[in-house]
């Protein structure tokens, strides 16, 4: 079975173990590794994943998996967060990340580039709207190769200093 396959079959395995749980997949990955195969899930809640909430997704999908047998290779699972820099996937995760500030690569040249850097102004219509220092630009979502939240450093709109 290749990869994809077997990430399609634990996703289905573990989507329901994860909504039970109240948490979000935000990810997973099936690749070899310097060390042998590795199965990963980022896993993401409101108000942030603690340590805890990782090691019990990483029992109860581990058990799901024993029971199920999909990944005949011996391989490492692995639960962590997505980190301040988490992936932005698809619809859903534009939506929910509205004004913050985004970095993302286009599969063909847009306006003569393939990275931007910007605030994430809107999502409608198949198509991402951020505001770049040159101006405003948008972004078909299948044009995106790659897109990550990035650190925003500034004081957010809005916000106000503390004196």
């Amino acid at each position: 079975m290749v990869p994809k396959e077997i990430v399609d079959r634990v996703r289905a395995l573990a989507d329901p173990i994860l909504m039970n749980a109240g948490i979000e997949l935000v990810d997973i990955e099936y690749r070899r590794e310097a060390r042998g195969w590795v199965l990963r899930f980022y896993i993401d809640k409101d108000g942030g994943v603690t340590l805890d909430d990782c090691s019990r997704v990483s029992h109860e999908i581990g058990r799901g998996l024993d029971v199920e047998d999909l990944i005949s290779t011996p391989y490492t699972l692995e639960v962590s967060s997505p980190g301040l820099t988490r992936s932005l996937k698809g619809e859903k995760d534009f939506v929910k990340y509205l004004n913050r500030l985004i970095k993302l690569r286009t599969i063909d040249p847009i306006d003569h580039r393939h990275q931007f850097r910007g605030r994430l102004l809107s999502f409608s219509d198949n198509h991402i709207v951020l505001e770049i220092e040159e101006g405003i630009v948008q972004i078909p979502l299948d044009q995106v190769a790659k897109a990550n939240l990035e650190i925003d450093w500034e004081v957010p709109r809005g916000a106000h200093h503390l004196k």
